[in-house]
C-alpha cells in the first residue's frame, strides 16, 4: 500500500506510459488540442502552453512550477541574508560559489573534449542518411553574438536573485529586520506547502513530455547517431560518479545516498526534460538535509546559469562530433580556443529555450573552422540527450551547494543523516 503512495513510484509509471503511448500510438500523442501555443508574461518570464496532447500535459506542470520559482528564489536569499547578518560573509559565499563554478565546468569541458576524441563518435557517420532540420534561427541568433546584457534580461532567475541581494543587503541593516522576517517565513512556508501540492501533478507532466519525445522523433532517429548518444550518456556518468563523487567525498558524504535522497526530482527532471521542474523542490531538500537557508538560497540560483555541468560536456563534444563528422582535423590551438570560447558562451545556455544550439552556432561561427549546418545533425537526437544534460546539471547544483556549505561550515550533519535515513 505504502509503494502506491509514493510520488516515485507514480512518476516511474508514468514515464514508461509515456514511453508506450509515445512508441506505440503517436498520433494520439500528437494530437492538437488547442489552435495555437498559450504564452503569457509572469515574473519577467514568457511560459507556453503547447498544442499537442502531450506537450499540453508536460507544460501545464512545467509552467506551473515555474510560477514558484521566482517567490522561493527571493525569500529564501532575502531571509538568508538577513538571517546570516555579516555583510561580508554573504559576498564570500557568492565570491567561493563562482570560483567553484568556474572550476567544475572547465574540468567538465576537457572531460567531453578528451573522451570525444578518444571514443570519436563522428568517425564513420553518413550525413546523408540523417534527416536535419531548419538551422537557420539559430543561425542567425548566432549572427548576433553572445550578449551579457542580452542573458541577464532573458534569465529571470539572475534577475530575482539580483534584487533578493540587494534586498537582504538593505533589509539587514533595518532595525526592525526581525518583523521583516516574522512577516516574510510565514509566506515563505505557504508557498512550499502549495508548492508540495503541486508536485502530486508531475507524473502528469512526465508522462506528457515523455510521449511527445517519442511520439515526435521515434526511436528509430537513434540508430545513425546511437554512438555520439551512448558517448554523450557514459562521460556524462563519468562526471557525476567520479568528478561529483570525489568533490563530496572531501566532506566524507556519500554521493549514492545523496542521489537515492533527491530520487523522486531526478525522475521529474528524467520525465520532463527540465531542471526548473524540481528547482524549488532541490532548495527545500538541501535545506532539509542540513545546508544553511543563505547558502541554499545564493548558491543554487547562480548555479542554474553559471554551473551547466551537463550542457558544458554536452557543448564540447558535440563540436567535436561534428569536426569528426566532417573530417575536419583539430589541432591544440584550436581545441584550446574552443574550449576558451566555450567557458564564457555556455554560461548563456540557460533560461532560454533553444539556447543551447544557439551556444553551437555562435561557438562554430567564432572558430570558422567547422559548417554552422551541421548543427542539422544533431537537432533530432538532441531531445534524447536533453534529459541527461537537465539530470547532470541538477545533481551538479546540489553537489555544488551541499560542497559550499560545507566549506563555509554552514552544514548540519544530523539534519544529513536523520534526511538520509527516511
Amino acid at each position: 500500500m505504502k509503494t502506491f503512495k509514493n510520488l516515485t513510484f507514480w512518476v516511474l509509471t508514468a514515464i514508461t506510459a509515456g514511453v508506450l503511448l509515445g512508441h506505440f500510438y503517436p498520433t494520439i500523442a500528437l494530437q492538437p488540442i488547442i489552435e495555437k501555443p498559450i504564452k503569457f508574461d509572469l515574473y519577467f518570464s514568457v511560459f507556453e502552453i503547447k498544442t499537442t496532447f502531450s506537450e499540453f500535459l508536460s507544460s501545464i506542470f512545467i509552467s506551473v512550477v515555474k510560477i514558484f520559482i521566482c517567490p522561493i528564489i527571493f525569500l529564501t536569499i532575502t531571509l538568508g541574508i538577513i538571517s546570516m547578518g555579516d555583510l561580508k560573509k554573504v559576498g564570500k559565499v557568492g565570491a567561493k560559489a563562482l570560483l567553484y563554478f568556474e572550476v567544475v565546468t572547465t574540468v567538465a569541458l576537457f572531460i567531453g573534449v578528451v573522451i570525444a576524441n578518444i571514443i570519436r563518435p563522428g568517425d564513420g557517420v553518413v550525413t546523408s542518411e540523417i534527416k536535419g532540420g531548419d538551422i537557420s534561427k539559430y543561425t542567425k541568433s548566432a549572427e548576433i553574438g553572445f550578449s551579457w546584457m542580452k542573458f541577464f534580461w532573458d534569465n529571470a532567475t539572475l534577475q530575482v536573485l539580483l534584487l533578493a541581494i540587494v534586498m537582504g543587503v538593505v533589509l539587514s541593516n533595518y532595525s526592525g529586520r526581525q518583523k521583516v522576517v516574522d512577516f516574510l517565513a510565514p509566506i515563505s512556508k505557504k508557498i512550499f506547502w502549495a508548492l508540495h501540492k503541486v508536485m502530486y501533478l508531475a507524473p502528469i507532466g512526465a508522462f506528457g513530455g515523455m510521449a511527445f519525445t517519442i511520439s515526435k522523433y521515434g526511436i528509430h532517429t537513434l540508430l545513425p547517431l546511437v554512438k555520439l548518444m551512448v558517448t554523450v550518456y557514459c562521460t556524462m556518468a563519468v562526471f557525476v560518479f567520479v568528478v561529483l563523487y570525489f568533490i563530496l567525498r572531501t566532506y566524507k558524504i556519500q554521493l549514492w545516498k545523496f542521489l537515492k535522497y533527491i530520487r523522486e526530482e531526478l525522475l521529474i527532471v528524467l520525465g520532463t526534460s527540465s531542471s526548473e521542474a524540481a528547482l524549488p523542490s532541490l532548495m527545500e531538500k538541501l535545506e532539509k538535509m542540513g545546508c544553511s537557508k543563505s547558502v541554499v538560497g545564493l548558491v543554487v540560483p547562480a548555479g542554474y546559469s553559471f554551473n551547466l555541468d551537463g550542457t558544458t560536456i554536452y557543448l564540447s563534444m558535440a563540436i567535436i562530433f561534428l569536426a569528426q563528422v566532417f573530417n575536419i582535423h583539430l589541432d591544440l590551438q584550436q581545441i584550446l580556443t574552443i574550449i576558451g570560447i566555450l567557458m564564457v558562451t555556455s554560461k548563456g545556455a540557460a533560461g532560454v529555450t533553444g539556447s543551447g544550439f544557439i551556444v553551437l552556432a555562435s561557438t562554430l561561427t567564432a572558430i570558422k573552422v567547422i559548417p554552422v549546418e551541421g548543427l542539422a545533425l544533431l537537432l533530432g537526437v538532441d531531445r534524447f540527450m536533453s534529459e541527461a544534460r537537465a539530470i547532470t546539471n541538477f545533481i551538479g547544483n546540489g553537489v555544488a551547494t551541499i560542497w559550499l556549505a560545507n566549506n563555509e561550515g554552514e552544514f548540519d550533519r544530523e539534519k544529513m543523516n536523520a534526511a538520509f535515513r527516511e
